[in-house]
């Protein structure tokens, strides 16, 4: 995934859920603050997002945008609709996202999670795939970040 594809999902998103605020909060938050990272953290075709002001539309992104679905066959990446629960972020994330405008409508807006909370996040998981994921992570982006 790109950064234009995440536009494309976040545009698409607001569209569906009537919301013009989301969450992005899978691996692909990582392309808010570096739009250009690392294929290796950018492997996903999904999107996690939750609509921020409309929370009760999750499922019609999962109808409209997920996997298998018309966008994800014509498009090749899905948005899968999750609420921001399901994820253990650390307290004072929403004050460090990134936000992400979508470049055919300003209005649009995902606040993508920083990448130390994503980190974060992801350890929480323990998958093997987000220990991988944080794995890459940490060898990709500068010290600084």
């Amino acid at each position: 995934m790109n950064r234009e594809q995440l536009e494309h999902a976040i545009r698409a998103t607001c569209d569906i859920s009537g919301d013009n605020e989301l969450y992005i909060f899978g691996s692909q938050a990582i392309l808010g603050q570096f739009p250009e990272a690392d294929e290796a953290l950018t492997r996903s075709i999904e999107v996690d997002a939750y609509p921020k002001n409309k929370p009760e539309t999750v499922d019609k992104i999962d109808g409209a945008l997920g996997e298998n679905s018309a966008f994800h066959q014509t498009h090749g990446f899905y948005v899968h609709g999750v609420s921001i629960e399901t994820a253990s972020l650390p307290e004072g994330w929403q004050d460090r996202t990134n936000k992400v405008q979508d470049y055919m409508d300003g209005q649009k807006i995902g606040w993508c999670v920083e990448a130390h909370d994503l980190a974060a996040s992801k350890l929480m998981a323990f998958r093997e795939k987000d220990r991988e994921f944080v794995r890459k992570l940490l060898v990709s982006l500068p010290l600084n970040s």
